[in-house]
């Protein structure tokens, strides 16, 4: 877990970004998770290249790179705030482009999706607290996310007994848009999530939607938690991976029962949920 905080500009900011960093930096206590800080000099920048090519030395696991701050956006390039020269999506594209291994991108703040393209790709996950980089006021999405991702039950939807980062991405655009409705307020933030390579982010409306043709992401954010149940940390690395694979498999078959025979369908369902039973020993 790498967490970089950016320049707060006033002191309630200061106040919300360190609460933030709390929070993440008590989820990774509870999961075990090594964790690094950037923030606090002129010289943000650099350590955070630093930091990114050091994490491209390695080539197995997950990197989480988690940005709390202000985004901007001048209708040409978007930055994130730091303290010293900002960041622009295009240089944290370019300083993450060697790494091999999963990342998995958050960044909660203002005309953050404007990192959304740049950044996305095969094997990562990113997620964002705006649409657009056009929305460029200060968001809520990212002081919601932390304390679901940390294991806030009230956010697991499939009462699995932890939370993944689709049910911490619900969450969060659900308590978000809470906030605008009773304040009276126009929302001024609507989170986006992409975990299929395309740079197309998903909206978190749509995954209420059952049949909806629009949501093509969030099959590997559902199965991605931080803080893992008791059930699930019996489990190897090994054993997670086949799982996914298999749970993967499972998705596909599904899409494809229309143009099946029933035989053939139940002979492919048959098989793969034998599988998935002897990956949690009950084969």
């Amino acid at each position: 877990m790498l967490i970089v905080t950016g320049a707060p500009g006033e002191d309630e900011y200061e106040e919300r970004f360190e609460k933030q960093m709390s929070v993440w930096k008590d989820a990774c206590a509870k999961a075990g998770v090594a964790v690094s800080v950037i923030g606090g000099d002129g010289h943000d920048g650099e350590a955070l290249e630093a930091a990114l090519k050091k994490a491209a030395t390695r080539t197995t696991g997950q990197l989480w790179l988690v940005l709390i701050g202000h985004g901007t956006f001048d209708n040409r390039e978007v930055k994130f705030n730091l303290r010293g020269p900002d960041v622009t999506a295009k240089q944290l594209a370019a300083w993450c482009q060697p790494i091999q291994r999963e990342l998995i991108f958050i960044d909660g703040g203002s005309s953050s999706a404007g990192f959304l393209q740049p950044l996305a790709g095969k094997g990562r996950i990113i997620i964002t607290g705006t649409k657009s980089a056009d929305e460029i006021y200060y968001t809520r999405f990212g002081e919601f996310f932390a304390p679901a991702i940390a294991g806030d039950l009230s956010a697991d939807l499939d009462q699995d007994k932890q939370v993944s980062l689709l049910e911490a991405f619900r969450h969060a655009s659900k308590l978000a848009a809470e906030f605008y409705e009773k304040e009276g307020r126009i929302a001024t933030e609507h989170a986006l999530i992409e975990d299929n390579g395309d740079g197309v982010g998903t909206r978190a409306e749509l995954f209420a939607e059952k049949d909806s043709k629009d949501k093509k992401d969030g099959a590997r954010a559902a199965r991605i938690a931080m803080v893992l149940s008791e059930e699930e940390m019996k489990l190897s690395d090994a054993q997670r991976q086949k799982r996914d694979e298999l749970e993967s498999k499972l998705e596909a078959l599904k899409s494809k029962r229309a143009g099946m025979k029933e035989e053939a369908y139940y002979s492919e369902l048959e098989s793969i949920l034998r599988e998935l039973s002897s990956v949690y020993g009950t084969g």
